[in-house]
């Protein structure tokens, strides 16, 4: 097995990927779009309109003699070539802050450690595994996922096509019934029974009954509905999922926990990196991760817009025309009196610029807010920045700082001394309480 470990948003020589030189042909100057198609599992999926991952992103882009990351960290496979994409805002030999910030978003335990082949093996296929249940009760806020299947029946009732091969091999001697075939809207269909082989399969593992406690009334919709389940059949239901894909756009979260459940069912066959011939892995947006990790740090006194689930979306002027003025600050303080618009940056402080500060003076002007934050980790424990709003202008020459309308880089410092998980987290919890008093101060 030979393993690269890069970070997210960085440029290194190509030489330095020539060891798995096999799985970056195959990756690189391609489209997350393109790459999920071929096995590549995105979370969160990819939206039409999201701002920080889109299908057009590319996960490794070559120039000149460079290959460059992006915004997105995980874990990719292609025979016996790995690579590992770490957030760059980790200097220990593990990725504790991808970690840490799977576990307090997603609920994930700590099963990223990659430090043997073995292990890369089993925790590559445990991060789909623990994906389910997120996808399970995204997809059943739909309701059941029902569709026209063909059933076979042989009575004397006849409602349907007359299937005469199979009328002549059950019915001869003629006895009165007929072998015919209907087509019926049922909820018991290929993607429930898909869906209730993978259940059964998780149920097995160690963690199981764990992880099927947390979606147990949706594992009880799923386990009633499906009625004519049979383990024997899970080959042959796996089969029919690849060749009819969800494609109907009110299903959208159905195609993605069909494709889940297909690569968690197929793997458990072939575990990744046990020189399967095709690309593999799972991919986490850095961005997401950070924005719904500060969300959890402030969630009490701040509404949380989301682009990428289309809630909570805001508007810039009275006329609600969807292409004209839709917005979604990451975050607006519920504090009517004192409104604070504070937008979360996964990248260095010094790479925050004036794109930004446009962006969000207009949310301020927007909400009437006097207070505007910039929230990204801080890798070097640089102290928060004041920037005070100026006025006037310099042909008349009168230009002078807002007394009270300014913006603040307000950093999270992520340690870089930990000597253990549980000693990061200790470490983050300390600075976690620094970072919110800091902010609502």
């Amino acid at each position: 097995m030979k393993t690269l470990r890069v970070k997210d948003n960085a440029s290194l020589l190509k030489e330095a990927f020539v060891p798995i030189s096999s799985l970056v042909n195959r990756v690189s100057d391609k489209t997350l779009g393109q790459l999920e198609k071929e096995g590549i599992f995105v979370f969160p999926d990819l939206i039409k309109d999201a701002e920080d991952i889109t299908r057009e992103q590319m996960i490794i882009k070559s120039k000149d003699n460079y290959y460059k990351t992006s915004n997105v960290m995980g874990f990719l496979g292609y025979g016996d070539d790995q690579l590992v994409i770490e957030s760059r805002f980790s200097t220990n030999e593990q990725d504790y802050f991808l970690q840490y910030m799977l576990e307090i978003v997603m609920d994930f335990p700590n099963i990223l450690d990659l430090n043997t082949s073995a292990n890369q093996e089993n925790q590559l296929f445990n991060l789909l595994v623990f994906l389910f249940p997120i996808y399970l009760k995204s997809a059943m806020r739909k309701g059941v996922f029902k569709t026209y299947i063909n059933n076979n029946y042989n009575d004397s009732n006849i409602k349907g096509k007359i299937d005469i091969p199979r009328h002549i091999k059950e019915n001869t001697p003629f006895l009165g019934k007929v072998a015919y075939s209907k087509r019926e809207f049922s909820y018991d269909n290929y993607l429930m029974e898909l869906i209730r082989h993978t259940i059964e399969f998780i149920k097995h593992q160690a963690y199981g009954k764990t992880l099927m406690k947390k979606v147990k009334k949706e594992v009880d919709s799923i386990v009633d509905t499906t009625k004519n389940y049979s383990p024997q059949e899970k080959i042959k239901i796996i089969q029919i999922n690849k060749k009819k894909p969800i494609t109907h756009a009110f299903y959208h979260e159905y195609r993605s926990l069909q494709r889940l459940c297909i690569m968690i069912l197929q793997h458990e066959k072939h575990q990744i990196g046990s020189g399967m011939k095709q690309v593999h892995g799972i991919l986490f947006d850095g961005a997401w991760l950070w924005e719904e990790y500060v969300n959890s740090l402030i969630q009490d006194k701040f509404y949380h817009p989301m682009n990428k689930g289309g809630n909570g979306a805001q508007w810039l002027f009275s006329t609600k025309n969807s292409k004209v003025g839709l917005i979604y600050p990451d975050f607006i303080s519920k504090d009517t009196d004192n409104r604070i618009i504070a937008d979360a940056k996964y990248k260095p402080m010094h790479n925050i610029g004036n794109r930004d500060y446009l962006q969000v003076l207009a949310y301020m002007f927007r909400f009437d807010a006097h207070k505007g934050y910039f929230l990204y980790p801080d890798q070097n424990g640089d102290d928060s920045l004041q920037l005070k709003l100026n006025q006037g202008v310099t042909y008349e020459n009168d230009v002078q700082p807002h007394r009270d309308i300014m913006v603040t880089k307000c950093g999270l410092i992520i340690p870089d001394n930990a000597t253990s998980y549980e000693d990061f987290v200790m470490k983050m919890k300390k600075k976690e309480k620094k970072f919110v008093v800091r902010m609502m101060g």
